[in-house]
């Protein structure tokens, strides 16, 4: 793979990323400092999100839409609508190219996750040189062909995803016409001090094995530990961490992010083991067991907390009222987070939707379901 004249892969150091997220706390000269401090610790790349509240998700009260006050998402989630969440957390899109034309001048990759097909026209304007796909989005099939059609490297990662989800994502954006593909293992629990043994690094390897893909690691945990073990026993040629200046500053992401003298340790050790003091490294930074990192091949949520966050992925939803024997459109139906209850329609069948039509009234933000659809021969 190569992004903006950076090759990744066997035999070149590993490709790591600083994401942003909303660590800005939408504070634009904060946003160039991060940049700014990502180069200085020596990312490879930074990384934004391209959503506003209303292109991510509805915004709507009803009891799908508001986070629990139970669970293991941070404390500052709890309890607050999406819509009102992602209102806090979003990197507003005026400032995106100017980030994008700062990172060309300091010399550091940037590029962004977008979470509908209205950001992928936003981001092909400001040229980012590739795509990532969070995990959650991985079953977004409508968003990965939009990806896909623009021809570019795509990094996807596939946390949430069982094996078939993965092995559909990655045929998708192969058919759609994506240039190459890194996919990384993800590990999404939001803990501060993250569980080793749900780690399950040996899919790392398995992954670049049934894909024949470029393979790597996202990590959304504190600390240094497993990103560390990663690269260095699970071979990992690409890193996402997430990265902000001062975690005391508070936000959405802020207990498992990195500061930047966390994150520049961790990409000293990483050098420090493919210069070939692997064994050295993991005793450092404490991984003791490595075999328990490592784990088992595993796809899709491995902990409490992740099968808990699973409901985060996006579903199918009523955008609007719709009347008994209305046609669905594009104008009345969307994709949008979060999942909806079990047997809620997935992504994966939106484009089967459009045509078809209501067999009773549906109230805006409804999750849709076969049994409120009427097929139209």
């Amino acid at each position: 793979m190569n992004i903006q004249n950076r090759e990744i892969g066997t035999g070149h150091p590993c490709f790591v990323i600083a994401e942003l997220s909303g660590n800005h706390h939408q504070r634009y000269e904060e946003a160039v400092e991060l940049i700014k401090q990502a180069k200085e610790v020596g990312a490879d790349a930074v990384k934004l999100q391209t959503y506003t509240p209303e292109t991510i998700t509805l915004n709507s009260d009803r009891e799908w839409f508001v986070v629990s006050s139970k669970g293991d998402q941070p404390d500052s989630w709890k309890n607050r609508t999406l819509h009102d969440l992602y209102a806090t957390a979003c990197t507003p899109w005026e400032w995106q190219p100017k980030l994008k034309r700062l990172a060309d001048e300091l010399g550091i990759i940037l590029f962004s996750s977008p979470f509908d097909e209205t950001a992928v026209d936003f981001l092909e304007a400001m040229e980012v040189p590739c795509y990532k796909v969070a995990s959650y989005e991985a079953v977004h099939i409508p968003l990965l062909r939009k990806v896909a059609s623009k021809g570019k490297p795509v990094i996807i990662s596939i946390g949430y995803a069982s094996l078939r989800e993965a092995e559909f994502a990655v045929q998708t954006l192969r058919q759609g016409g994506a240039g190459e593909l890194a996919v990384l293992h993800c590990v999404t629990s939001y803990a501060d001090t993250p569980r080793v043994e749900h780690m399950n690094l040996r899919t790392i390897q398995d992954i670049a094995e049934r894909f024949s893909v470029i393979t790597g690691f996202s990590d959304n945990n504190g600390g240094i530990e497993a990103p560390v073990a990663a690269v260095v026993a699970g071979g990992a040629k690409v890193l996402e961490k997430h990265f902000i200046l001062d975690r005391s500053s508070g936000g959405p992401d802020e207990r498992f992010s990195l500061e930047p003298a966390e994150f520049k340790r961790m990409i000293e050790l990483i050098k420090s083991a493919e210069a070939g003091d692997g064994d050295a490294v993991l005793r450092e930074v404490g991984v003791k067991d490595a075999e328990r990192a490592m784990g088992a091949i595993h796809y899709g949520p491995a902990s409490p907390q992740e099968r808990d966050n699973i409901r985060f992925r996006p579903g199918v939803w009523a955008k609007v009222d719709i009347g008994k024997g209305e046609t669905l459109t594009r104008e009345n139906i969307r994709v949008a987070r979060p999942a909806g209850p079990a047997g809620s329609l997935m992504p994966k069948d939106f484009e089967k939707l459009l045509g078809m039509t209501a067999k009773e009234d549906i109230a805006f933000a409804t999750p849709l379901s076969w049994n409120l659809i009427e097929f139209v021969a």
